[in-house]
């Protein structure tokens, strides 16, 4: 007879968020971090003997590591310093990275030696804090002898050094060198081959960086560096200098909330199988409507946890010779005073009469958007000979202001993927000068409005053209954009963010212009952003004749001119506004953190905790814009200076799959909801959904994974079971509880248990924390 071992699995995952505890003293203790995910230098042993000598000798102790577990804020609050040994490539997670940057504004100090410059190269902060990224090395042979020069005596590293000195090592050149560093040695490259950094090619250096201290060392590739009584005393007085005091490090200084652990969120899918979802509106009561592109109005209901089709517009979304136009079902939002008015407006393409994009408002009563309330506020004139482009995002502002993303209604596929410039007759579909840099034309733009009771509007101050300039449309806040799908408004300051996907070329041009470049934009007033005149940081095209082939001069962003044919504003324009942040395919040398691949980048909404007093997402949070990646299917948190300028960018769920992001917000509930578009386009997808973001702020429940090693056998089966690959997130000591069959059982971790009689059995396995969180498989 032969015996089955099976198992079953109800397996959830709760998360929540560990409190620090507040700052302990430190002793005059280092940690030597020497993780290596690139090259690994063999002197990283000697390296770390001499530092043990050394803290032996001055009275400090030394634990040294290459387990990046150790970089949580815990276990660095007991650290002086920590020393980066010739650690290479990326080392840390985003985790353990939150918790380094907490350390070093709390007080913390920092000690790089030789290849610690490479290392993190996607993670800004850290460049800056080392001072500069490894660029290259004198090759063949990599190990030479030069002269260096000690350029300032006034420091603890180098106080006791000769003016020059003679070295043997390997002399790493340097890019993206902080400017604020003090330079303390530098080697002359007339006395070896292979110098890129001039006359002044630093090699020791330090300087007070985001709170703490911080100092560097090109030198300690060899073995025989870690002996030289020169190299040690540069070393141990760099680390006298970082470590000043010892003085308790103090997390309330630090500027930065710790970035949330990945696993205390879940993905909660309310529907899917949507077919081209658009924008959506979470209600006050938590119910979610939302809008599909080809004409669906949908209504998900938590009561039911089900979503139902409430209304079906007769919308022009494509039709024969056009059929992937973007024209729909495209914007939604509530009304401020939804609550007392029920008013719900959307941004749509009617099928009937002129062609037109509609801002129009309805009443929103009984699960259902009443079509005969529909009060048209705006018309957008459109072309429809063409695709592409059409924006169709609404937002509220906290004044009461509604903002509008229309796009430049312009087929940018005649234009090898730069400006869509053609003045030529007839060619207006092909001419972005006849709408986004057009002042006289709603499109390629967004637009900003003040809603009156009887559906009409009024202009709000501050709009790019007062009301009656002549060949000026009032309603523009934000000219010169490609396709600002969707936007966002910060309830708090006011501010307008939106994403505005660029062109499609692949390489730069010396005649045409730059290659393809999406947008982030944050506009705190109003303003012309370029297009299609500049992308980016204001990186120009140049005029270009589609009769003759010809390119001409470059358009100058300090006074951009619109002298198309197809124009019916103003031929002088405002001055052109850089982005935000901009990115193409390739990895952003900027922000490295945005990834590479397709590109299509929008806007989502701005968390505050007391506009969400429900919320149980953490500090974190507060007051940070999301940018979102349709292409990359990835979302990211944007973190602002005191002034409101960017100051970082950090990936939110990296490790979870998210299916063309298209529309984000916060509900009532304080949790973020997400509409996804799917895989494929212009088609319905099993994918395309809703989905709410939970998240676990206290102990989580432990996960408990076993394995037999035989599920199959004949009477009597003696297995064993294993259990060591079971979780707890928090680190508890778990309690067990195994069922094999009935009146079988057991306490153990990994138990023994022989099955006599023969069956199919389930095995079932409870873990059971001190506080009461369980989870059975």
């Amino acid at each position: 007879m032969r015996y089955f071992v099976s198992q079953f699995m109800a397996l959830v995952i709760f998360m929540g968020v560990v409190s620090c505890q507040g700052p302990a003293k430190r002793e005059k203790k280092v940690l030597v971090f020497s993780k290596t995910e690139g090259f690994r230098h063999q002197s990283i042993e000697v390296g770390i003997q001499a530092i043990k000598d050394m803290g032996s000798a001055e009275g400090f102790q030394v634990d040294a590591t290459e387990n990046a577990a150790a970089f949580d804020e815990e276990n660095l609050s007991q650290y002086a310093a920590v020393i980066f040994l010739s650690t290479t490539g990326d080392v840390l997670n985003y985790q353990q990275q939150s918790h380094f940057e907490r350390y070093i504004q709390a007080g913390g100090g920092y000690v790089g030696i030789h290849a610690a410059a490479d290392t993190e190269y996607d993670w800004p902060w850290y460049g800056k804090l080392v001072g500069g990224y490894f660029e290259s090395h004198p090759n063949n042979p990599n190990v030479r002898e030069a002269t260096c020069h000690v350029v300032d005596h006034s420091h603890l590293a180098s106080d006791s050094l000769p003016d020059s000195f003679q070295k043997v090592d390997e002399f790493y050149n340097y890019k993206d060198i902080n400017p604020h560093i003090n330079v303390l040695v530098t080697i002359d490259e007339s006395t070896y081959e292979g110098g890129t950094n001039g006359d002044n090619h630093p090699m020791v250096w330090y300087h007070e960086y985001d709170g703490g201290r911080a100092f560097y060392t090109a030198f300690g590739h060899t073995d025989e560096t870690y002996s030289e009584p020169l190299f040690l005393d540069q070393l141990k007085g760099g680390l006298e200098y970082v470590i000043g005091d010892a003085a308790p490090l103090d997390f309330a200084l630090a500027r930065f909330e710790s970035l949330p652990e990945p696993n205390r969120f879940t993905k909660v899918v309310l529907g899917y199988n949507l077919n081209e979802p658009t924008e959506m509106a979470v209600l006050p009561d938590g119910r979610v409507l939302f809008l599909e592109r080809k004409g669906n109005v949908k209504l998900y209901k938590p009561d039911i946890d089900s979503t139902l089709v409430i209304q079906k517009f007769d919308c022009y979304f494509g039709a024969g010779t056009q059929p992937r136009h973007e024209d729909g079902m495209l914007g939604l939002a509530l009304d401020p005073d939804f609550e007392e008015n029920n008013w719900v407006y959307i941004f749509y393409s009617p099928n009937k009469g002129k062609p037109v994009q509609n801002l129009s408002r309805f009443e929103f009563r009984d699960d259902n958007l009443v079509m005969e309330s529909e009060v048209v506020v705006l018309e957008v004139p459109v072309q429809r000979e063409q695709c592409c482009h059409t924006g169709g995002s609404l937002a509220f502002g906290p004044d009461g202001n509604l903002f509008l993303s229309t796009g430049d209604d312009t087929n940018p596929f005649e234009s090898d993927g730069y400006s869509p410039s053609d003045e030529r007759p007839g060619r207006g579909p092909w001419d972005a000068q006849k709408s986004s840099s057009n002042t006289n034309d709603l499109r390629g733009k967004i637009l900003r409005i003040t809603p009156q009771d009887d559906g009409t509007y009024t202009i709000p101050k501050g709009n790019l053209f007062p009301p009656g300039t002549p060949d000026t449309k009032p309603e523009i806040f934000v000219m010169g954009c490609r396709n600002p799908y969707r936007i966002a408004v910060d309830q708090k300051t006011g501010y307008l963010y939106w994403g505005d996907v660029g062109p499609d070329a692949g390489e730069n041009s010396e005649v045409r212009g730059p290659f393809g470049t999406d947008e982030f934009n944050q506009a705190r007033a109003a303003g012309f952003y370029g297009w299609p005149y500049f992308t980016g940081n204001n990186r120009a095209y140049a005029e270009y004749d589609f009769q003759t082939k010809q390119a001409g001069a470059f358009h100058d962003p300090a006074k951009p001119i619109n002298n198309s044919p197809h124009n019916t504003g103003l031929q002088e324009l405002p001055p052109t506004q850089e982005a935000m942040i901009y990115y193409s395919y390739g990895a952003s040398p900027e922000w490295p953190i945005l990834g590479s691949g397709g590109k299509n980048p929008m806007a989502g909404p701005i968390y505050y905790a007391d506009l969400y007093p429900e919320s149980p997402y953490p500090p974190y949070f507060e007051g940070k814009p999301v940018l979102y990646e349709w292409m990359r299917d990835a979302i990211f948190m944007i973190t602002l200076n005191d002034q409101g300028y960017l100051e970082k960018i950090e990936p939110f769920m990296p490790d979870v799959e998210f299916y063309n992001p298209m529309d984000m917000e916060y509900g009532p509930d304080g949790k973020l909801y997400v509409l996804e578009y799917g895989s494929s386009w212009f088609t319905q997808n099993i994918d395309a959904q809703l989905v709410r973001i939970d998240y676990e702020a206290g102990n989580r429940a432990p996960i408990p994974k076993f394995t037999a090693d035989i599920t199959v056998g004949a009477v009597p089966l003696t297995v064993n079971f294993d259990s060591q690959e079971s979780e707890d997130y928090d680190g508890d000591e778990l309690q067990y509880s195994w069922e094999f069959q009935p009146g079988a059982s057991s306490k153990e971790a990994n138990p023994q248990h022989t099955f006599n009689e023969e069956g199919v059995y389930q095995v079932k396995l409870t873990l059971t924390d001190p506080q009461g969180e369980s989870s059975a498989q």
